[in-house]
């Protein structure tokens, strides 16, 4: 029996992270939405946690676990699931549904701009 390495598991753990989104993302849509939360600004405003939601059939699904596999973000460590994204001086909502959609539709033209967002 062969032995799974830490590395083959990243991998399937990314493939099932991916597989969700997308599953959860209505791809019939012209372009598919993920909402973002914000839920914590630190106290120097150099850094945001960030929730991801996605909406299927009329439930609210909460991906930001998903998303922080396929992006290498670890949750925070608080009472709700968040993303920590830091920097300023943009809409960091935009930046990181941004880098989602480069994953998730990598190799495809114009892949960041296949998802859009907005805030709730």
């Amino acid at each position: 029996m062969k032995t799974q390495t830490i590395k083959e598991a990243q991998a399937q753990e990314k493939e099932r992270a991916q597989a969700l989104i997308l599953d959860l993302l209505d791809t019939g849509a012209d372009r598919p939405t993920i909402y973002t939360i914000l839920r914590r600004v630190s106290a120097s405003g150099m850094s945001r946690e960030i929730s991801l939601k996605a909406i299927k059939g009329g439930e609210v699904y909460d991906i930001t676990y998903s998303a922080g596999v396929l992006l290498d973000m670890k949750l925070t460590k608080n009472s709700y699931n968040a993303l920590k994204v830091n920097g300023c001086g943009m809409d960091m909502g935009f930046h990181l549904v941004y880098n989602l959609a480069s994953v998730l539709f990598s190799g495809e033209e114009r892949a960041g701009y296949k998802i859009r967002h907005e805030w709730l």
